[in-house]
Parts: structure tokens; sequence; C-alpha cells
């Protein structure tokens, strides 16, 4: 079979066993995109060992993708002379592979900018990632506000680029400096914003471990350790761990190094306040979003103006961010309806960054979706597009909606462009 013929074979039963992308792909594991490149037949080389985990997963028998029934079976002995010269074969070429000067290794790494960035952070925290930079500690908080704002304009790319450095960067001011609390908590934000980042791509299993490197570095900065808390307060919520994820996210903001009134307190606060409602929404439980919701408000009330937490607080806190994540939460509660009515009198010009407005647009057409309009999901989409281009075409649950409007009737020449220019065929 061809890889388009295997992958359409995926898709096809993995859809009737009602799995998304994002399930199989926890349980390979690996990232949606991944599972997405092999069902569209783009996945760089045959990659049998991704090949075999999917197919037992979705139940569809080896032989039918062209694998063998077991790894050793009959012809397949481990002490088999051919088995034994391609395996001495694929450690030559592994081998071969890491001793590659880094501008020849870049030629193979994948092009998605999603991809690509999980890729080099992944490296990045197995030493493999680039030198860090001769700065000082101001300059690396001047190279971690740069990589902030690019992931407040969604520009995925250039994060692949700079995160690896910070993480490099960083780690080597830790080691030099000792125990200097300062060089700690700096490499603390690196890895809340990276882990922030890699949670937008959808890249769970390695959020997990920078996460927790986050919390464990921001011991001293009360700030960002509840900003790492809430980054793994959404990890938990993915993986349906919703009870867990509510109480890690109010917990942390019970933590007695968040009290008081000076207004980044109470923003961090809120913004853990959010999450647990947000939580509640995943859960089903509409009061309990609306509880939650309603402290957020007055909390944001509280806080005063829009307030700039941590660089990789995602745009900071205000009425205004808690009214984006109101629009989110009504639709995952039941309710999409409440959700299209939040968003009307939300202006995206009040929201603070690009991947923010893109975020409403974005959270909006999922609403449509859900009501079944299929032309106000496009138009949202397409609202989202012209605000953050990358955000629509690296973000795995955009590329979800856009197939979902492929699948569900007539494309329409502006669905076919932006699924082109999502790289969905």
């Amino acid at each position: 079979m061809t890889p388009k013929e295997i992958g359409a074979l995926v898709k096809a039963v993995r859809k009737s066993r009602s799995l998304t992308q994002t399930q199989v792909a926890q349980q390979v594991p690996c990232s949606p995109a991944t599972i997405s490149r092999l069902e569209d037949g783009k996945h760089a080389g045959r990659d049998d060992t991704l090949l075999r985990r999917v197919a037992v997963i979705v139940d569809i028998p080896l032989s039918r993708v062209g694998l063998a029934d077991t790894v050793t079976g009959t012809g397949g002995r481990e002490d088999d002379p051919v088995r034994r010269r391609q395996l001495l074969a694929h450690l030559a070429a592994t081998a071969a592979a890491a001793a590659l000067p880094v501008s020849l290794a870049a030629a193979s790494e994948p092009q998605d900018s999603g991809e690509l960035l999980i890729c080099r952070v992944r490296d990045a925290i197995l030493g493999l990632g680039p030198a860090p930079k001769d700065v000082e500690l101001h300059g690396l908080r001047t190279l971690l506000r740069r990589a902030a704002a690019d992931a407040d304009r969604s520009h995925y790319l250039r994060l692949a680029d700079e995160l690896p450095v910070l993480i490099a960067t960083g780690l080597a001011h830790v080691a030099a400096s000792g125990a200097d609390p300062r060089a700690s908590a700096l490499l603390a934000r690196i890895y809340v914003l990276t882990t922030r980042v890699l949670i937008k791509v959808d890249e769970q299993q390695l959020g997990w471990m920078i996460g927790d490197r986050a919390r464990t570095f921001a011991a001293d900065d009360p700030l960002a350790a509840g900003e790492a808390a809430r980054q793994l307060a959404v990890l938990a919520r993915k993986a349906g761990w919703h009870d867990q994820a509510a109480m890690i996210a109010m917990s942390a903001a019970e933590h007695p190094g968040l009290q008081g009134d000076d207004p980044h307190l109470v923003a961090q606060r809120g913004l853990l306040t959010m999450s647990a409602a947000y939580t509640q929404a995943r859960a089903g439980d509409r009061t309990g979003m609306r509880e939650l919701t309603d402290q957020a408000a007055d909390l944001a009330r509280r806080a005063g103006p829009a307030v700039q937490l941590l660089d990789s607080s995602g745009g900071g806190f205000s009425r205004h961010a808690v009214e984006l994540h109101r629009v989110s939460a009504e639709f995952w509660a039941g309710d999409p309806g409440e959700a299209v009515l939040v968003a009307r009198d939300l202006d995206p010009r009040a929201l603070p960054s690009s991947e923010r407005r893109a975020r409403l647009h974005l959270d909006t057409a999922r609403a449509y979706a859900g009501m079944g309009r299929r032309e106000a999901c496009l138009e949202a989409l397409l609202a989202a597009e012209h605000t953050a281009p990358e955000e629509v075409h690296s973000r795995p649950s955009s590329r979800d909606l856009v197939r979902g409007l492929l699948m569900s009737g007539r494309a329409s020449q502006e669905l076919r462009g932006l699924a082109a220019r999502s790289g969905i065929r």
C-alpha cells in the first residue's frame, strides 16, 4: 500500500472507532500533528514503529498495513543474519546522523512550524540543542521578553529558534551561579513560557516534563510558581483529570505567597481561578464554571486595569481576559449559543495581543460549529487567520475545525483556500 492508502485506512478506521487524532496521539505517544501527517500520507519516510502503534490502537490488523504480525515471528528471529545486518545498518545510520553538523541535520527537520518547534525544544531539553548565548542575566531577560512577544503574536517559527537558545542559556546561568535565586527564577520563567507554547501546539508529553521543571525552579518566585501550576493544571485537564486539574489551580491560588492586595498577586490568583473555572466547564459542570468565572471577574475588578504579569502569562489579566475565557467555557459547558452572545459583546481590539484576538475568533468559530452554522464558523476562522495566521495553520485544534467543515458539507473556494494554507488536502 502507498502512504496515502495507509493513511486513508487509518483515518477511516479511527473515525469508525469514534477516536480523535488527539486521543490516538496520547496513546502512541506523539503529537496529533504526527497522526495528521500519517493520515494525509505526508509523514517523512515510513516509520514502522509509529505505524505499528497506531494500528494496534485503532485495531487494524498489522498485515493490512504491510507489517508482520509480530516483531520477531517466523523469518524474523533476532538471530536472523539478515535482521542482524539490518539492525547494524540502522545503528550505523543513527550514529552517522548524530555526527552530522547542525546545518546538515537541520535539513531533515519537519517543515510544519509546530512540529519544528517541538523537535527543537525536545533536543534542547536533551542537551542536543544550540550553544548558550554569552549574555548576562539582564540580556537573558531581554531575550525572554522578545520570545514572549513572539508567543503573543503566534510566531511559532521564530519561537522554534528562540526557545532552545533560552533554555540552553538559562541552564548555563544556573550551573555557573550555583544557588543564585535570580538565575533559578529566570530559568523557571523560561520553562513556563516554553510549557505554554507546547500546550498551544498540543505537545503534552514534553509539556509535562518542562512544566514540572518550571515548578521546581520557581520555588522562590510566587508568580512564576503560580504560573507553572496553572500550566500543569491545563495539562491535567487535557489528560481528562478534571478533579486534579481544579485542585492544582485552586491550591496554587490559595498559596500564602500569592495572598495580599498587590495587583500582581490578585491577578495571578485570577488567572488560576479562571483555569479552575474552565476545568469545570470541560467536566460539564456549568454551575461550577459560572461561579468560579464570577469569582475571577471579581478579582479582575480588584486588580484594576489590565495587569501584566510574567513575560509568559499570555497577555496578562483583566476583565476582558475573563470574558474571553467565558466564551470558550460556555461552549464546553454545553451552551454554544451563550458563547456566541458573550463573544459578540467582546471587542477584539480590547484584547492585548494578536494571539488573544485570534483565540476569540477561534472560540467563536467553535461555538458556531457546535450550532451547525458552517458559514459563520468559516467567517470566524478566516478572521482568526487574518489576525494570526500561524495560530490557525499550526494549531491542531484549529486545523480540526477546518477538517470538520470540509467533511460536513460543500467546500467553498474560501474554505478550500484556508485548508490549503493550513496544509490540509
